[in-house]
């Protein structure tokens, strides 16, 4: 049999993570240090390889019931090679170090089981309830595997050029960053943001680090309701649901 799809062979290399296309993730498992994946994100395995449902603890679970922020992952171990692909979302492989990093759950494909994850909360300036964000910070040190709405943008924050990403398109960020959440608006009332622009809920970073920016304010379809359609869950920009709490605030 004969066919351009025999050119879409498996790269061969030493390298833990391997971006096999810029869609789909290899991980080699030696037996030793297991790795965390985001659940049902297996396409193919091959070797001797047990995939189980990684459970919470009850501090994780409280965090996640109170902010609903954090990770649903299965522990893929044993020896063998594991195929990682969510959606045809493009996947990137970060190295964590002493500075950790800071990212949105929703962007998470794959983490090495030894780093650690706090939710954390990044407050408005205006102090309004339910305005806030909630991310997860990864700590320690290992690789972790993103995932991305189309190519991302890397943007360098420096303490002469500060950045200000929409709240919707951020991914990640480097976890020394000083972070604010602000709406800047033009009107006495915080109620007016923007006006009609279509703009809304913004991070600004400072400091010295990286902001990782994907070109698209719409979270992964994972997280779409099921019911009466289908509704996409946004982040929490101008319609995504802390926006929604912070309207409820309001009215």
């Amino acid at each position: 049999m004969q066919s351009p799809l025999f050119s879409y062979t498996e790269q061969q290399t030493q390298d833990r993570y391997a971006v096999q296309n810029p869609q789909l993730l290899r991980v080699a498992l030696t037996g030793h240090d297991d790795v965390l994946a985001r659940k049902g994100a297996m396409v193919a395995y091959q070797g001797l390889v047990d995939f189980d449902g990684e459970v919470q603890t009850g501090t994780q679970r409280r965090a996640r019931a109170r902010t609903g922020e954090g990770l649903d992952l299965m522990r893929c171990s044993g020896q063998g090679t594991v195929y990682l692909a969510n959606l045809a979302q493009y996947i990137h492989v970060v190295d964590v170090d002493q500075d950790g990093l800071t990212v949105d759950s929703a962007y998470v494909l794959a983490l090495d089981s030894t780093l650690h994850t706090e939710v954390i909360a990044v407050d408005s300036q205006y102090g309004i309830s339910g305005s806030g964000k909630y991310q997860l910070n990864i700590s320690g040190r290992g690789q972790v595997a993103l995932m991305t709405s189309g190519q991302p943008l890397m943007m360098r924050v420096t303490p002469e050029t500060y950045v200000n990403v929409d709240a919707d398109a951020i991914v990640a960020w480097s976890s020394g960053l000083r972070v604010q959440m602000q709406a800047q608006t033009h009107s006495s009332s915080v109620r007016r943001r923007r006006g009609d622009t279509g703009e809304g809920w913004e991070l600004s970073f400072m400091g010295q680090g990286f902001a990782l920016v994907q070109p698209s304010e719409v979270m992964p379809p994972q997280h779409a309701d099921i019911g009466q359609g289908v509704r996409a869950q946004f982040g929490a920009g101008q319609h995504g649901s802390h926006a929604r709490n912070q309207n409820n605030a309001w009215n």
